[in-house]
């Protein structure tokens, strides 16, 4: 974050700007006492001290207004965009998720998928529907060569409320039980008492994750639903993957066409992980270099 943008509540952009100079010069100045020998004991260390601890406070503040101003904005969209889905009609709903469903099976990037995770959807969420994609997925396998494979599937599994989320594998639609909320989750352990594999203690790597989410714009951006499960979960398996210098998963989130939004509509942190692509009952929409790449 620049320092202009983090002043951004101050009255007049010239007091902005006087007191962006200000501080920056505060700091300079405390950082070159800190640095000269003779200057560390004597009233003047104290004071740069004073000074750095004081421009940190400032900015602290100014980034906390700053990222409430961006979970406001997000309110705001999930009200917004919760309100779309609930109205619109079943019929419509019905078909787009039968577009979307054939839009996914019939890609390059699905059909060349080993190892993927995916989401199962529920309807209370109004969720884009992925009950065909997972059952087919689980009783169909991918052809390599003159050689047939099993897709691996690895769903999500709650942990707790602080934003841990676990992606286990299953190999059945029954492997699936409800938790608390009436959500399909897989169990600890399957039905013949074996572990379920944790997708990060997989000895391969996944290359393939669809995502949920609220909305998403044409930059990547995705709102969720505020818990932000998938992203500590993604922002975990990237890095997973950078220490095996793995290839990173096509992330590719499924949206209705109400949940789609212009190109930099969506507020973002850093702790927002972007997707790659979107598929919309208008087709495949990608966003990165790693989508084009795949989808050709």
């Amino acid at each position: 974050m620049s320092a202009i943008t983090s002043y951004q509540y101050s009255p007049t952009k010239s007091s902005m700007y006087r007191h962006c100079i200000t501080t920056a010069s505060l700091i300079r100045s405390a950082n070159e006492v800190a640095t000269i020998p003779h200057l560390r004991n004597s009233p003047y260390s104290a004071l740069s001290s004073n000074v750095r601890s004081n421009a940190t406070m400032t900015k602290d503040a100014d980034d906390s207004h700053q990222l409430e101003a961006i979970f406001q904005q997000k309110r705001f969209l999930r009200s917004k965009i919760r309100k779309d889905l609930k109205s619109m009609d079943p019929i419509q709903r019905s078909q787009e998720d039968n577009a979307i469903h054939n839009i996914v099976m019939e890609s390059p990037w699905f059909k060349a998928s080993k190892s993927l995770c995916a989401y199962i959807s529920c309807a209370a969420l109004r969720e884009v529907d992925t009950s065909r994609i997972v059952s087919e997925i689980l009783s169909s396998p991918s052809t390599e060569g003159n050689t047939q494979l099993r897709k691996k599937l690895y769903v999500p599994r709650v942990e707790d409320k602080n934003s841990n989320m676990k992606m286990l594998k299953i190999s059945s639609v029954n492997d699936l039980i409800e938790n608390s909320m009436n959500i399909l989750e897989p169990p600890l352990v399957d039905s013949n008492g074996n572990q379920c594999e944790d997708v990060m203690q997989a000895r391969e790597p996944v290359d393939l994750v669809i995502l949920p989410g609220l909305a998403f714009d044409k930059s990547g951006g995705r709102l969720g639903r505020g818990g932000g499960y998938y992203d500590v979960l993604l922002k975990k398996y990237q890095k997973l993957a950078q220490e095996r210098k793995w290839k990173l998963p096509l992330l590719v989130a499924l949206s209705y066409s109400v949940q789609i939004m212009e190109e930099g509509s969506i507020p973002v942190t850093p702790c927002d992980v972007p997707v790659d692509a979107l598929v919309s009952p208008s087709g495949f929409i990608p966003i990165t270099p790693i989508a084009l790449e795949r989808y050709d």
